[in-house]
């Protein structure tokens, strides 16, 4: 439950910030200046602001369409990522977003206009040719849709524009709107997926892995394209029982020839936010386990991620088709780590599971 709104004066009056606004009639409501005033104050509590957070309604400046690196994408070949909001509604142990973020509080920036212009330029600066928009990298991108109404007027706005494609990225089902209305072709609605022992135990507050598969079975029930993201792959001593149980409850539940793509991934975490990430949760067996630090990343050991990034990789290609098939990272050649931690996969990786292996930090 939202108590208090920090409002920009510059956006109060805009009709998407009223509409907000109108849903706390009893939040207490600070107006200020620029987001970062109060986002991005020193010494916050992040782990106290998670458990009530504020809502901070803003105006995005600057570049509001990004590139992502080379390499990141699903088939297409021009490629960019946006964020309506910063920071999810959900608390999961392993997120990076604690460990880049000082504040818990969620930031929604209501001029969503803006960011659809953005959209459209960087369209028609290639018309004909498909380009790729990723939502959900500092957010989820359907949790806090009811409040916000994001995917109604992006998707009104993705309806006129043919050759963009979207990806909306979630754990959420919140998807009576998408269920409700026709389904667009050039969107994928896109779950990541854990296996569901560790879903539930540091997802906190996510839906159940059986609840995302059900969404993603109703989604595609009514004809809309979905993906599947298993990103982060985790270690723990029975990761194959794990992994093997994930994609057969998985695949089992679709119709595997109509998924879009399928996404692999390893951990990967810049070194400060692993040692902020530390400091806010010092008992946490998640942090627990040996890790390596190369080019100013912090990662499972090589073997370690060699080998159960193989083993999911050649079990997921019994299911699936080698074309619906994007990793991450090549198994044999593996990403340059900072440009990993600038895609939108960044960061959402597991450190450990329920059956997670315990040794002493290296």
């Amino acid at each position: 439950m939202i108590t208090t709104l920090y409002i920009e004066r510059d956006i109060e009056s805009h009709p998407r910030a009223e509409a907000i606004i109108a849903r706390y009639p009893k939040a207490r409501r600070v107006n200020i200046d620029r987001y970062g005033d109060v986002f991005n104050q020193p010494a916050q509590n992040f782990r106290q602001q998670k458990q009530e957070p504020a809502l901070i309604l803003a105006r995005k400046h600057g570049r509001r369409v990004l590139p992502t690196p080379p390499g990141y994408h699903i088939g297409g070949n021009r490629n960019y990522y946006f964020s309506h909001m910063l920071n999810c509604v959900y608390d999961c142990r392993y997120c990076f977003l604690q460990g880049m973020y000082r504040s818990g509080n969620y930031v929604v920036f209501a001029n969503f206009d803006d960011f659809f212009t953005d959209i459209r330029t960087t369209t028609e600066e290639a018309p004909g040719t498909p380009t790729w928009f990723f939502s959900g990298y500092d957010c989820d991108s359907l949790a806090l849709n009811p409040v916000t109404e994001f995917t109604d007027d992006t998707l009104d706005h993705f309806a006129t524009l043919p050759d963009a494609q979207l990806e909306l990225r979630t754990k959420s089902t919140q998807i009576r709107n998408l269920l409700n209305r026709e389904p667009l072709p050039n969107v994928v609605v896109a779950y990541s997926l854990s296996p569901a022992s560790i879903a539930a135990a540091v997802e906190h507050k996510a839906p159940s892995l059986k609840k995302r598969i059900q969404a993603l079975h109703d989604l595609q029930t009514v004809g809309w394209r979905v993906g599947l993201r298993f990103d982060p792959i985790l270690y723990a001593d029975n990761y194959q029982a794990l992994y093997a149980e994930l994609f057969e409850q998985t695949f089992d539940a679709l119709n595997v020839d109509a998924i879009h793509s399928v996404s692999l991934g390893p951990f990967r975490l810049p070194k400060p936010f692993y040692k902020r990430m530390i400091r806010l949760y010092p008992d946490s067996a998640l942090l627990a386990q040996p890790m390596r630090t190369k080019t100013a990343m912090v990662s499972l050991p090589s073997d370690v991620e060699q080998d159960i990034l193989g083993y999911c990789e050649s079990t997921l290609l019994k299911h699936i088709r080698s074309n619906q098939y994007f990793p991450c990272v090549s198994i044999s050649n593996p990403v340059n780590p900072v440009e990993l931690m600038q895609s939108p996969n960044a960061g959402q990786s597991l450190l450990a599971s329920p059956s997670v292996r315990r040794e002493p930090s290296a």
